[in-house]
Order: structure tokens, then C-alpha cells, then sequence
């Protein structure tokens, strides 16, 4: 599936989540997904515990995050010394 047709699935909304982003107008957090999946959850393990989600949801998700950390940067901070 197309990157930007996955991103679709992802929306927000301040009543939910305080504007966090969540799926498809969902109670269910991006974060919660990736959560589970850091947790080793499997895709159908968390399809099983969400009746409505869809795969393509969960691929939204690390679609999400891939976006999210591909435009972080770090920089260091240099601190003098006192010599």
C-alpha cells in the first residue's frame, strides 16, 4: 500500500488522546501500537485484541514512526572547558 494512503488512516483529534495521534478517529493510540509491537507483540496478536483494526492500520503505524524519526535530529552540545 501506498505510503500516503497508510498516513491516511492516521488522524487526530483534541477530545481524544489530548490531539495525540490515533487510528482512523479511534480510541486507540499510534503509541499503544507501537508499544506492543516493541513488546513483541505480533501483528495478528493485536488484530485479535482490536475487531476493527486492519493490518494496513498497524503498517500505518510504523509508517508513523518511520515519518516521525527520519525528520529527528541530534546535535551535540559542546561545553567549554575551564582550562
Amino acid at each position: 500500500m501506498d505510503e500516503k494512503l497508510l498516513l491516511d488512516r492516521i488522524t487526530y483529534n483534541p477530545k481524544i488522546f489530548c490531539g495525540k495521534p490515533i487510528i482512523r478517529g479511534h480510541r486507540l493510540a499510534v503509541e499503544h501500537v507501537l508499544g506492543m509491537l516493541a513488546a513483541g507483540d505480533t501483528t495478528e496478536t493485536i488484530l485479535t485484541g482490536y475487531a476493527w483494526l486492519e493490518r494496513e492500520d498497524v503498517l500505518a503505524c510504523l509508517a508513523y514512526a518511520r515519518r516521525v524519526v527520519g525528520h529527528e535530529r541530534i546535535e551535540p552540545l559542546l561545553v567549554p572547558t575551564g582550562t
